[in-house]
């Protein structure tokens, strides 16, 4: 075969490659769920969230929800779906900064523990105690002595707390490589996203095979009888959370608490209070 006939194959082969790889991704995108059929979802079991939330509170039950995974997986939208209707008093997020120099001298979990529910609470770690297990390990943030350490401490650490009474639940959001890349141009080229993108987040991209094993290893020590872990598929953010909603409803059996019916009273009567003057009041600039 002339070396005319073999480029020309070679490049049908690739067009056809790229035709391939393009009717993939619109499938893919067709296949995703649409923002109308998702919010109807969303709205019915938000409902039950709540309700969920206020039977957690009338029962004293302490929950810790943990939501772990690789960057731009969806953890933090997930977290969000959920506690957008819920009271903030007794729903708590927990996304802590780096280890300072003195909590770095103390033992491991002790300043994860100091965020763990009282009764009526629910606390939902964005990212956890986990770190140890993935990007500290990864990175060399930890010794060796320190990871294998943690990998025989978390399941008692877990068990101590359920033991406590608490109820553990673990998510992991499970990504694929070209949904992370998608994800992770999109917070590139988006200025109210690109806060979400750190240097770490894109040296952890290159360590992609180093986090996959880690994270083995991870579920090999800690997917526990007590508290497994739960995978998410968040390939569709949107099927993730309402799966993931769903799920996490399953897991806490609980009742519709009934509440007096409110009436509100009459607004109390005007008995010659005089309203100060507009102009003695500074209002913010009306724009829109």
């Amino acid at each position: 075969m002339s070396h005319k006939k073999r480029d020309k194959k070679k490049g049908q082969n690739g067009e056809e490659e790229n035709l391939e790889k393009k009717a993939s991704k619109k499938e893919e995108k067709n296949d995703k769920m649409n923002k109308k059929d998702y919010e109807k979802v969303l709205e019915k079991l938000s409902v039950e969230l709540v309700k969920m939330q206020e039977w957690i509170k009338f029962k004293g039950l302490k929950v810790v929800i943990i939501f772990e995974g690789r960057d731009a997986a969806g953890k933090g939208g997930a977290i969000k779906s959920i506690t957008q209707f819920l009271n903030p008093r007794s729903c708590r997020v927990v996304a802590l900064a780096k280890p300072t120099e003195r909590e770095k001298t103390q033992w491991y979990f002790q300043r994860y523990a100091e965020y763990l529910p009282s009764a009526g609470e629910m606390v939902m770690f964005d990212r956890s105690w986990y770190n140890r297990a993935g990007v500290e390990r990864v990175m060399g943030f930890c010794t060796d002595a320190e990871y294998e350490d943690f990998l025989r401490s978390c399941p008692e650490f877990e068990r101590m707390i359920i033991r406590s009474g608490i109820i553990l639940i673990k998510y992991w959001f499970s990504v694929s490589d070209e949904e992370q890349e998608k994800r992770f141009q999109d917070r590139i080229n988006d200025p109210t996203k690109q806060w979400k993108l750190s240097p770490m987040d894109v040296e952890a991209r290159s360590k992609w095979v180093e986090y996959s094993k880690a994270k083995d290893q991870m579920f090999a020590y800690t997917d526990i009888k007590q508290a497994p872990w739960y995978v998410v598929d968040s390939n569709d953010k949107r099927r993730a959370r309402l799966n993931m909603i769903t799920h996490l409803l399953s897991l806490i059996p609980y009742e519709e608490i009934e509440h007096p019916t409110i009436v509100l009273p009459d607004r109390q009567k005007d008995t010659g209070y005089v309203r100060p003057p507009k102009t003695d009041q500074t209002f913010i600039p009306k724009i829109y």
